[in-house]
């Protein structure tokens, strides 16, 4: 798995699940916090839908609220945290 494309592809996933139409995958750089004020200043609400968005496009089921904020901080983590998950299951 191309981890570029993997991280171009959570961009624009991003975007169509929590329907961000004022941004597109460019404008969301990688070690961007996703949460914050400093970043694209999700909120937990959002947060549901990036863990619906991973089990549905990824199979990945994040059942930890830890794990989740480490996973969700930002598109390094993950894109790392599936490829990780993907090598295990291989």
């Amino acid at each position: 798995m191309d981890r570029e494309q993997l991280k171009l592809d959570i961009k624009v996933q991003i975007i169509k699940y929590l329907n961000l139409l004022d941004y597109n995958p460019e404008d969301i750089k990688d070690d961007m916090p996703l949460f914050g004020d400093k970043g694209l200043e999700l909120d937990s609400i959002d947060s549901l839908e990036l863990i619906v968005m991973l089990e549905r496009e990824y199979n990945i089921k994040i059942n930890n609220p830890a794990d989740g904020r480490k996973i969700l901080k930002d598109i390094n983590n993950m894109a790392d945290y599936i490829i990780e998950v993907n090598y295990k299951n291989k």
